[in-house]
């Protein structure tokens, strides 16, 4: 799909991180830049920027490449909606944007997406919106516990204490 289309030399990278060229990474890139772009920050490097994605799909790789919002450091918050939409804050004054992808008039097919993707404004791909939601909290390191059944270390926060007394992890729990 890719060879007979031009990409931008910033996207490339995007692509490598990912591992393939898809219009899923085209979506998460575009609705990056246009955050960064709305928001007038650059790149996160530690907490500037704090993003929420309603999805799990390939554009979450671009939003962690583009924006360095990462699970790791805590910046990057997955709600399970399964929408292509993407809310990120500034922290410094709590300024935030939500970008919706908006659906074109018709079926694409995976080519014609792409092409999309990469020429068409953000005003025709999204809708600018304000966050619907409080911008999330800094992360917080926590203290581990051990589980009583399997012996392994898991957040103190996400250990279950049973009806008899014992800690458990949430697979140790779940399974009882």
């Amino acid at each position: 799909m890719e060879q007979n289309m031009h990409l931008p030399e910033d996207l490339k990278p995007v692509i490598d991180f990912h591992g393939h060229f898809c219009p899923g990474v085209l979506i998460g890139w575009r609705a990056s830049k246009l955050a960064l772009k709305l928001l007038g920050v650059g790149r996160d490097r530690d907490e500037e920027l704090v993003a929420i994605t309603e999805n799990d799909a390939c554009g979450v790789d671009a939003v962690q490449y583009v924006l360095g919002c990462t699970f790791g450091k805590g910046n990057l918050v997955f709600r399970d909606y399964g929408k292509q939409a993407f809310t990120v804050f500034r922290r410094s004054d709590g300024k935030g944007v939500r970008l919706v992808l908006k659906a074109p008039g018709r079926e694409l097919t995976r080519e014609e997406s792409a092409r999309r993707l990469l020429e068409e404004s953000d005003e025709a791909l999204f809708s600018v919106g304000e966050p619907k939601e409080p911008m999330p909290e800094r992360a917080v390191i926590r203290t581990s516990a051990y589980c009583d059944a399997c012996g392994e270390r898991a957040m103190e926060t996400r250990i279950r204490t049973m009806e008899d007394g014992r800690r458990l992890c949430v697979p140790c729990a779940e399974i009882g």
